[in-house]
């Protein structure tokens, strides 16, 4: 049996996507959107008790919104549940730039530079609320970009 994976919805409409969020339920609010801010360039769009809507506005990035857990607003199914296993990836230009930026700012660097064999060149960052925020750049795999590691990046952490 085959199964066509690329058949139009039943409408035959298409989806029309104008924003990507990331919705995230956080224990605390505040220190995730410090993080975000102080960290990779978001601005508060929206702010109330237990919530933050977080935007970049200039770029490609997703918008977070952040919410307290156990808050009202969520479906009680949803309230006691925190963000977890998940990772955020941002795609950048000029990853070492980033990581020397990021490092001067004192941000929680875990996951230095690296380079996979496939071409990507990543690192992350943890937020306050264990939330993973990877920052990605693509290489062409036969030329692999030259990663200035020093020996406090081969130990952050």
């Amino acid at each position: 049996m085959t199964t066509n994976w690329s058949r139009p919805n039943p409408s035959g409409d298409t989806l029309n996507v104008t924003t990507s969020t990331l919705s995230l339920t956080v224990a605390d609010v505040d220190a995730s959107r410090e993080f975000f801010c102080a960290h990779l360039g978001y601005r508060v769009a929206m702010a109330a008790d237990g919530f933050a809507s977080l935007t970049r506005g200039d770029d490609a990035a997703a918008d977070v919104v952040l919410l307290r857990r156990g808050i009202e607003v969520l479906p009680p199914e949803q309230r006691d549940q925190q963000a977890a296993g998940l990772i955020f990836a941002l795609t950048v230009t000029d990853i070492e730039a980033e990581e020397r930026r990021l490092r001067e700012s004192g941000a929680p660097i875990t996951m230095p530079l690296r380079e996979e064999p496939w071409g990507e060149r990543l690192l992350q960052l943890t937020d306050p609320n264990r939330i993973v925020v990877q920052l990605v750049e693509w290489t062409t795999p036969d030329e692999p970009a030259h990663t200035e590691h020093t020996g406090q990046a081969e130990h952050a952490g």
